[in-house]
This record gives C-alpha cells, sequence and structure tokens, in this order.
C-alpha cells in the first residue's frame, strides 16, 4: 500500500515555537528523512574526508551518501579528485566500499577503464564510432580548506562556502593537515535521527553528568551557563575563567593565531562554527590526563599551549590541537539510524608506539561518541513517544540548538518546503 502522511512536511514546519525543539514527524517521518537527505546532503556543502584519507597517487576511498556513492582519490599528478562511482557505460559501481589502491578505475562488469582523472581510457568491443571523450567519470563539486575535503553535489553550490574558506584556511595552516595521517579510524552506527546527533554535538548541558573523560579537558561553561544557578564559589571560578579566556584568546592572537569565536549560523547556507578553546587541566589535549598523546606535533607546531581549534558544520565536528585532530563526520542512514565516522590524525612521521600510544590518543573520544550514541539513542526513543511534546531550549546552555533548528526550518523552506 502507498505509504501517506497525515500533514505534509511544510505543516511540520509552521508548527515549530520559537526557542523549542522540533516536532516528532521533523525527526522520525521517512518523508522528512529523504527530505533532508536532499536538502542538506545533496544541496548544501558536507565535509566527507580529509586529504589525508588519500594520501598517495592511486589511493582511493568510497563515501556513500544515500543512494549516491563517491569516489575521493589522489591521480597520478597528486591532485585530489572526487567523483561519483558510476560507470558511463551501463551504470555499475565501479568501486566497492571501503578503502582501496587502484592504477585505473576499472569497472568489473564489462571492464571499461577510466585513468584517475576521470577520462574514460579504454571501452572494448564499442566500435570505431564510438566517442569516449563526451564518456569520462562525472566530477562532484568539491573544496580543499586546510586539509579537510568539502563537496556539494548541486548544480548550484552556495556561495558562501567562501566565508567558512577564508576563515579556515588560515586557522588551520600551522596543524598541517595535508600532511598528518590516520592513526585510527571508527564508525559508530547511532540508533536516531541526524539531528538529534547535531544537537546533542552543539551543546555541553549534558557534559558534566555524562562525559566523565571528556570534562577532564573540556570546560563545559564554555557553552553556557545561567549564573544564578552557581554556587559563589562557582560563580566566581567562572568569572575567573572567563577573564583567562579573554586574556588568553588575546595573547593567542597577538601571536598569529586566529581565535575569537567566529559564527555563521543563521541566515546563511553554509552553517560553521569556529573558536579556538582553552584545554582545561594540564592544558595540552584532549587525553585522559590532558597532557598531549603525540610527542611529534602536528605541522609547524612547536607548541602544545595553543588550546582546541574546534570547528563544526551541520554534518561535522572537530578538533584541532597541537599534537592531534580529531574529526567526525555524519551521514544518514535512515530516519532512525546515523553513520558517525571519527578519525584521529597525527603528524604524517609520528610512530605508534614510539611517538605516541594508540589508547592515550583515542581513549577520550571513543568513550565520548559511545555516550553520546547512548543519549541520541534515548532522545529517539523519546520523540517516537506519543506522549513527547516539543520541549524550551535552555536559554543559557542550548542557544545553539535552538539557532539550528531555527537555521534548518528555514532551509527546508528555501527549497520549496
Amino acid at each position: 500500500m502507498l505509504q501517506t502522511f497525515a500533514s505534509p512536511i511544510s505543516a511540520l514546519l509552521d508548527a515549530r515555537a520559537e526557542g523549542h525543539s522540533l516536532p516528532a514527524g521533523l525527526y522520525t517521518r521517512e518523508d522528512v528523512f529523504e527530505a533532508d537527505l536532499d536538502v542538506f546532503f545533496r544541496q548544501h556543502w558536507i565535509c566527507i574526508g580529509v586529504e589525508c584519507d588519500v594520501p598517495e597517487p592511486g589511493d582511493a576511498t568510497v563515501v556513500d551518501i544515500g543512494k549516491t556513492s563517491l569516489i575521493l582519490l589522489r591521480d597520478d599528478d597528486g591532485e585530489i579528485r572526487v567523483m561519483h562511482n558510476v560507470c558511463r557505460h551501463r551504470g555499475a559501481r565501479l568501486l566497492d566500499p571501503g578503502k582501496t589502491i587502484v592504477s585505473k578505475l576499472v569497472c568489473p562488469y564489462h571492464t571499461w577503464a577510466y585513468e584517475l582523472s576521470g577520462e574514460l581510457a579504454y571501452a572494448p568491443h564499442m566500435g570505431k564510432a564510438f566517442d569516449k571523450e563526451c564518456r569520462s567519470l562525472k566530477p562532484v563539486t568539491f573544496k580543499v580548506i586546510g586539509g579537510l575535503i568539502y563537496i556539494c553535489l548541486s548544480e548550484n553550490p552556495p556561495a558562501d562556502i567562501d566565508n567558512l574558506e577564508q576563515v579556515m584556511a588560515e586557522r588551520l595552516a600551522p596543524y598541517g593537515i595535508a600532511n598528518a595521517k590516520i592513526a585510527h579510524e571508527v564508525d559508530v552506527i547511532e540508533k536516531g535521527n541526524w539531528k538529534l546527533t547535531i544537537e546533542n554535538n552543539r551543546e555541553c548541558y549534558h557534559c558534566s553528568a555524562n562525559h566523565p573523560e571528556l570534562c577532564v579537558s573540556f570546560v563545559d561553561l564554555d557553552f553556557g551557563f545561567d549564573p544564578e544557578s552557581l554556587s559563589p564559589e562557582d560563580q566566581a571560578q567562572a568569572e575567573e575563567h572567563f577573564k583567562l579566556y579573554a586574556e588568553r584568546t588575546q595573547q593567542w592572537e597577538a601571536e598569529g593565531y586566529p581565535s575569537a569565536a567566529v559564527e555563521q549560523l543563521v541566515d546563511c547556507a553554509t552553517n560553521f562554527r569556529t573558536q579556538r578553546l582553552i584545554i582545561s587541566g594540564a592544558g595540552e589535549s584532549q587525553t585522559p590526563d590532558a597532557t598531549a598523546a603525540s610527542a611529534k606535533l602536528l605541522g609547524s607546531m612547536t607548541r602544545k599551549d595553543l588550546g582546541d581549534t574546534h570547528l563544526w558544520g551541520h554534518n561535522s565536528w572537530k578538533h584541532f590541537m597541537g599534537d592531534h585532530a580529531v574529526v567526525s563526520f555524519i551521514i544518514p542512514l535512515s530516519a532512525d539510524r546515523t553513520l558517525v565516522r571519527t578519525k584521529w590524525l597525527v603528524h604524517k612521521d609520528a610512530v605508534e608506539g614510539v611517538d605516541y600510544e594508540l589508547d592515550k590518543l583515542t581513549d577520550v573520544w571513543i568513550a565520548t561518541t559511545d555516550q553520546d550514541s547512548e543519549l541520541v539513542a534515548r532522545s529517539h526513543a523519546g520523540v517516537e513517544d506519543p506522549a513527547y511534546v516539543p520541549g524550551p531550549y535552555s536559554p543559557f546552555t542550548e542557544t545553539n540548538l535552538d539557532k539550528f533548528a531555527t537555521w534548518y526550518i528555514d532551509r527546508m523552506r528555501a527549497h520549496g518546503y
């Protein structure tokens, strides 16, 4: 039987109350999921990887987004390429999911072969009149920003990605992400809608109760608090912390390290926020004891006291520290399943067991991601419950969730919903 819904998506968008979470159907309905996939993962810029995913010519990896399959590779000239994983003969997939090394892209069905630049090199039994020139693999619009790879599947990509590039190219340059390597990679499938995953990531209201490992180095007050809820001692501590923040930010920027918060969260197409955050405790890195995990620092970094340059967008969050970086991307799998892919990056010459220990490098964010996965599952189970009514966001600790929900509604409407 044809599946129908009681109301159009537009009615759900109209029902969202300012300052409140989204109506249940925007998290749970299948028609909303398909619309989300088109609007936010095809029509907007998304981050899908890093340059060191494909460090050498011939390295390739496949990234699937809904029914779209992409090949990210480095060609024979050492240039990054992103192409559709669709043979120009009869559409067969060229590469299987995962990472591989290729000299040419050869279709396993009828052995059509393509250069790493995408040009069709060999098409047997097609006759002398066959024109290979118009059968190259379809390219994907992409940008490499500070070693991060952003793609847009639309024929009209949002132009305001230039703002992200202008801000982040300078901030990321010292970390040398193009010359890093992936020390570890983990995929976690969260049992919840992608918007719940993003909402969970954009607030630290839940951090002190759920992330003991992260809170060794991460300061939850940095993302808001109700002053009246704090004891006089805690208020004094918070005042000291933010005084230090102002001093440290001024010092960092005077030394040539851009640090102040930059936000493009509403009235935009490309959603992002960045800031250099103070690392608590020992102050060096997001590790179990807040000291650096790797003795060999990233890129041209010579200091461990430059905090955590964080960057988020609507499908990713990232933390860049002197010794390593943690980058996470999400890809919606269904209305109630979301893939969270996390990569830990170190200097390309860092040696495991010599320069770093893998457990120290990864423990904090493995624990944090697992904890967040449980929270997202709880949230999704709750919004599916008939008793769910959208609740108010905290005006102190969840302002970024309100901005995200507002941006989400605005972008859906901008695309005709």
